[in-house]
């Protein structure tokens, strides 16, 4: 919301201007500040097309991939991009997984002066399911193709590792891994409710593991919030790059929580937004879904029964109820009446349907809950 990108783009013409605005930092154009060079895999996702959007207007010095969701019945959905110019035309999706891993794997071994940063976005596990060859039947039958998937990507994954330990590279190289979201049509959030494309902790909850021996202690678990947008302070930290002091980052530095040093999350409050509209504020334990109407899905959520409209907020202890089936907000209206200010606090600044923030880069789409 903040970024004026809260809404899924698509092949069509209603996206052709959409796209990251130019003006926005991204950790790549941070990290060059410091001496950084970077390389970017796979989906971006955010305008390749769009004047000013591409992964090369956004810090990265060198880009291949698919730069969107995978088709064949769309056009330029299933061409392979190297920096701006066309590598390859209607590929094969299966080989996709292994051409991106071969490209990681090549750079890591490579010759560089300087230190790297290197954004490895897989298409994999996102439709279609389509594992390769080598991991057809590979896992479980009850998983089927999906669990094919999975382990492809795991293989993918420890080739990468693999690649960073014997360049010799492991101790200075922080490592992250983690998902976008929620699981859609297949997979499993068990124990909690929901999954993509709404807000409950099924949709926003996803692993996250980051290895950095030495620094980040060996098997360590913490369940304490933290989000994709800490990674830029994190890696600025790490990089002694920078940050901007003419914007709002809402990204915190989380380096102590991954060393064990504070126990803390650095986050008081947590705001779920679904598209442009604020739906849960959590702070704690502690959270509140908030009223809605069908009308003010995005068009992934209004397909989704399962909290698409609410009459009344309704209050979840995520310590004692992670699956989100208890309301408890009369045993604690004081809870109630904290987060409601926090949420018309947040509306005011990052916007809502209907609702211009006063903190919030214009998005530009007209009617942006319809897919078009």
């Amino acid at each position: 919301m903040r970024a004026g990108h809260p809404i899924s783009r698509h092949n069509t013409t209603k996206y052709a201007n959409y796209g990251i605005a130019p003006e926005e930092l991204t950790m790549a154009e941070l990290l060059k500040t410091a001496g950084y060079y970077n390389k970017m895999i796979g989906k971006w996702h955010l305008g390749f097309h769009v004047k000013g959007s591409h992964p090369l207007d956004a810090g990265f010095d060198e880009y291949l991939g698919l730069h969107g969701n995978y088709a064949t019945d769309k056009k330029d959905a299933d061409t392979l991009y190297h920096n701006r110019k066309v590598k390859d035309e209607k590929v094969n999706f299966t080989k996709v997984t292994k051409l991106y891993t071969d490209e990681a794997v090549s750079f890591i071994k490579g010759k560089y002066e300087k230190p790297f940063f290197l954004y490895f976005s897989h298409h994999i596990a996102h439709t279609p399911i389509l594992p390769s060859a080598p991991f057809k039947g590979s896992a479980a039958k009850k998983s089927g193709k999906y669990g094919d998937f999975l382990l492809e990507l795991d293989h993918s994954v420890g080739q990468v590792l693999k690649a960073v330990q014997d360049k010799g590279i492991i101790d200075n190289t922080l490592i992250v891994f983690m998902s976008d979201n929620g699981p859609a049509r297949f997979g499993s959030a068990k124990p909690l409710n929901g999954g993509k494309y709404v807000t409950l902790e099924g949709g926003h909850r996803v692993p996250a593991i980051f290895n950095w021996p030495g620094r980040i202690p060996a098997q360590q678990v913490c369940h304490e919030l933290i989000t994709s947008m800490d990674l830029l302070p994190l890696f600025c930290h790490v990089a002694k790059a920078s940050l901007p002091n003419d914007r709002k980052l809402d990204g915190k530095n989380i380096i102590n929580l991954l060393t064990g040093t504070d126990p803390n999350s650095p986050h008081d409050y947590f705001y779920y937004y679904n598209g442009l509209n604020l739906q849960a504020v959590r702070k704690g334990k502690w959270k509140l879904h908030l009223p809605r109407t069908v009308a003010d899905q995005p068009y992934w959520g209004i397909k989704k029964k399962r909290y698409a409209s609410l009459n009344q907020p309704l209050l979840f202890n995520l310590h004692q109820d992670i699956g989100e089936k208890k309301n408890v907000i009369q045993q604690h209206p004081e809870i109630k009446t904290e987060l409601l200010k926090k949420a018309e606090q947040v509306r005011a600044e990052l916007g809502d349907v209907n609702i211009i923030g006063s903190d919030q880069r214009p998005h530009g789409l007209v009617d942006p809950n319809i897919k078009g």
